[in-house]
């Protein structure tokens, strides 16, 4: 299971420019929650192949000295549900009372902790991190996020031990066979779904929004293919989180994403799809899963509200409706519940997919006949092999000159071809594109040399003398 880890501290220590910095901003996932001096940051890391989900915690005050209000109380509740904790200072404040309370704070959890003194740009490290042995977390680890200084070392004693280290709990993908996570904001009818999909009452349902708490994994078999189903706990609506632990269901969310191989996506048909539907769904979009999407309670509406939802649904997902199923289904009384099985075992064979370079290249080849990349400067971009680079969701690595210079609507018209081609129904597919070098860059043309030129003048003149 991939794991978790909090980072904690107090204000203005550097959290935020680490936590960009882990998680390429751009791709962090933002959770706006109540109680809280701002929004709450959920990410992912990624290195060296590894993966591994990121909560910024906000800061914990001097004045507030860390376990009282509601902004502590999430915050601990955060550290109980990671695997380690980043505890980061500010080696130019020095030890302060807030950061002994921190530590404090940490050591009653016994929860493991890496120490990260941080802004130790312009200083001896050893001098800057001296103090900070006191507050026995350790031994501190200098880096300056600001500056990308020491980031990788950092990542190399914490990520790589923590992924080592994990017990390999999962079973074999013949014991659990195709593993459905099923996503959706609260009171859709996801555990009545999964209710429907057993053919029992395994999971607890109430007409309450927020009923299931925690992911659960069911093993089940139809057919004869195997499937364990993922119940995860609801992302709530802004204004509507009470209870702390809700908080922090995004988390098991997100872990539940990762470890599926294909996502059904439920909605209310009878809301239609929301800014917060959207909001789950990007979950799922972000990890590249493939994915089914079902809109639940469909036996409820009428013929004009029917083609109402409909539109909606095409209009709001037009971005996946090209190539992702959808279901109009009633959890509760099993209408087209049973479709959902084809599709997902289409999304999973798309997503597993072993594509050999030979076809590869056949249909880059056609596809540049057919359309080629554009003009860059006066030159053509030229993409010249492609092989696979990963499955889950499909990755093919193409090759060539300029390729860092390829517009985005050529992608994704490459994507369209590859998916077409090889009829990758069901998931996304991601193109990776990577420049050759130039083995001349650097040195100097002869053909721009002077001397060369009138010396190869010279050899033509006295061979044309013979």
């Amino acid at each position: 299971m991939i794991p978790v880890i909090a980072l904690v501290g107090r204000p203005n220590v550097g959290k935020s420019t680490l936590f960009n910095l882990l998680t390429h901003s751009k791709d962090a996932l933002v959770l706006d929650m109540p109680g809280v001096t701002r929004d709450r940051l959920y990410g992912e890391i990624r290195y060296q192949g590894h993966k591994a989900i990121i909560i910024d915690t906000g800061g914990l005050g001097d004045d507030v000295l860390g376990i009282n209000g509601p902004m502590e109380q999430q915050t601990l509740q955060a550290i109980d549900e990671a695997d380690h904790v980043l505890f980061l200072v500010d080696s130019r404040a020095g030890v302060t009372p807030g950061d002994q309370e921190i530590a404090k704070l940490l050591r009653q959890r016994s929860k493991p902790t890496f120490l990260i003194v941080n802004k130790v740009d312009g200083v001896d490290e050893s001098l800057a991190t001296t103090d900070f042995y006191q507050l026995g977390m350790g031994e501190p680890i200098p880096i300056a996020a600001s500056h990308r200084r020491g980031i990788q070392q950092m990542l190399q004693k914490i990520l790589i031990p923590l992924v080592s280290d994990q017990k390999p709990e999962e079973l074999s993908e013949q014991e659990t066979g195709i593993k459905i996570a099923i996503i959706g904001r609260p009171n859709v009818g996801k555990s009545t779904l999964i209710n429907r999909m057993l053919g029992e009452e395994r999971v607890v349902v109430f007409d309450l929004p927020g009923t299931t708490r925690d992911s659960i994994y069911l093993p089940m078999e139809r057919q004869g293919q195997r499937y364990t189903l993922i119940d995860t706990a609801g992302v709530r609506r802004k204004g509507r989180v009470q209870e702390t632990i809700e908080k922090f269901s995004v988390v098991k969310t997100l872990k539940a994403i990762e470890d599926a191989h294909v996502v059904i996506s439920v909605f209310d048909a009878q809301e239609g799809v929301t800014d917060q539907d959207l909001h789950v769904l990007s979950f799922a979009l972000d990890a590249g899963k493939a994915m089914v999407l079902a809109l639940n309670k469909w036996d409820g509406l009428e013929d004009d509200h029917r083609e109402q939802v409909k539109k909606n649904v095409e209009r709001k997902l037009v971005f996946l409706t090209d190539y992702v199923d959808i279901h109009f289904i009633s959890a509760l009384h099993g209408t087209g519940v049973g479709n959902l099985y084809d599709s997902v075992q289409v999304a999973y064979k798309a997503a597993q997919k072993d594509i050999s370079t030979k076809e590869l290249m056949e249909v880059l080849q056609q596809a540049l006949l057919d359309h080629n990349p554009p003009m860059v400067g006066g030159r053509r971009i030229k993409l010249r092999y492609a092989h696979m680079g990963g499955h889950n969701p499909p990755l093919i690595i193409i090759h060539g000159n300029q390729t860092e210079r390829l517009p985005e609507s050529y992608k994704k018209y490459l994507m369209g071809v590859f998916r077409r081609a090889f009829n990758l129904h069901g998931t996304p597919v991601q193109i990776e594109l990577k420049s050759s070098e130039n083995p001349f860059a650097g040195k100097p043309n002869p053909l721009n040399d002077h001397q060369v030129r009138r010396k190869r003048r010279l050899m033509q003149h006295v061979k044309g003398g013979k």
